[in-house]
Parts: structure tokens; sequence; C-alpha cells
């Protein structure tokens, strides 16, 4: 009996410890250092929230940036990649489909020089980022769409470059544009 009442205030204190004052602890961590992420980083344009920074979208217009590819499709509750190995006959197929539709799709020559990011989807199916190589090949396409000019295609390279982030700390990552914020920029051009 004496047993089974130590389990029992061991599993109430370790209930109390894990389940209430850790949670309440990493919470207002985030809420005092880290407040604009722990909202969830929402991006609202005309008082409508449209998306968060942290969590990648699909966008369709041939006027817009698109993402990476997905394998959930941008869903972030079942958030996973294909976990198709490196050898895997079907991976590789996806991926020359995944190259020759952004080549057709851009209107790029077919021995154009795809990034992976272009064809391959993240390990959490939602990243916001492409490289910014991916955007640039994309560029010739959104112009063409919006009709710029050589004023607006040069502004549109500088936008480019100016929401280029470089990775974290200098060293964790690659450099990467959000899709999300380079798409709300380009509206404003």
């Amino acid at each position: 009996m004496k047993t089974i009442i130590t389990s029992i205030k061991l599993l109430l204190f370790l209930t109390v410890l894990t389940g209430i004052i850790y949670p309440l602890f990493i919470y207002l961590i985030a809420v005092t250092f880290f407040l604009e992420k722990s909202e969830g980083s929402f991006v609202i344009v005309n008082e409508k929230i449209i998306g968060s920074e942290l969590f990648g979208q699909k966008f369709t217009s041939k006027k817009y940036f698109h993402s990476r590819p997905s394998e959930i499709d941008y869903q972030p509750i079942p958030s996973g990649g294909s976990n198709l190995s490196p050898t895997s006959k079907k991976l590789k197929s996806k991926i020359d489909s995944l190259r020759i539709d952004f080549i057709i799709f851009n209107e790029l020559p077919v021995n154009t020089d795809i990034p992976t990011d272009a064809v391959f989807s993240s390990a959490s199916g939602i990243d916001p980022h492409i490289s910014p190589a991916n955007a640039l090949l994309q560029s010739n396409r959104i112009v063409k769409e919006r009709n710029f000019d050589a004023n607006k295609k040069k502004q549109l390279i500088e936008l480019i470059n100016k929401l280029t982030e470089k990775p974290q700390y200098g060293f964790l990552g690659e450099t990467r544009i959000n899709v999300l914020i380079l798409n709300i920029e380009l509206d404003k051009l």
C-alpha cells in the first residue's frame, strides 16, 4: 500500500511539474523575449490576417511568386515530408516531373539549372521560404504577367535582394526569402 501512495504522489508531482509549471515557464519566456513569434507572427493587411511568416502558403496565380512544393498541400496540422529515400524511383520521377513543370510554368529554357527548393519539398511541408535563385527564376514570369517595364523589373530585382535573409546567426540555414512577405511587397510595386 505504501508504494501505491508513493506512486500516486509521484504521479501528481510530475503531472503538476510537467503539465503546468514547465509549460507556464516556457510560455512566460516566450511572451517576454519572443512576443511576435509566440503570437504566431501573423501578417495583417487591411486589418485582416492573411497568413503567418512562419508557415508556407499555396500561391497559384502566375502574378505571384510560388512557394516550394509541399507534400501536405501546406496544411500545418499533418506537417511532414514524403519520407521517400534518395534512391527511390518514385522520388526521382516526381522530381523530374516538378522540374519540367517549373520550367514550363516559368517559360525557362529546357537546360536551365533549377534550384533544389523548386522541386524538393521541405521536411515540414510548410517552409515559408524559397532561395533567391528560385525567386530570380520566377521573376521573368511575374514581369510578363504584370506587364512591368524595365524600371519595374529593376525594382522587382531590388526587392528580391532587399528581402533576402541571411542564414540565422550567420551560419544556420541558407539565404532565403519569405514568399508571403515578398508577394505582399510585390503588390505594392
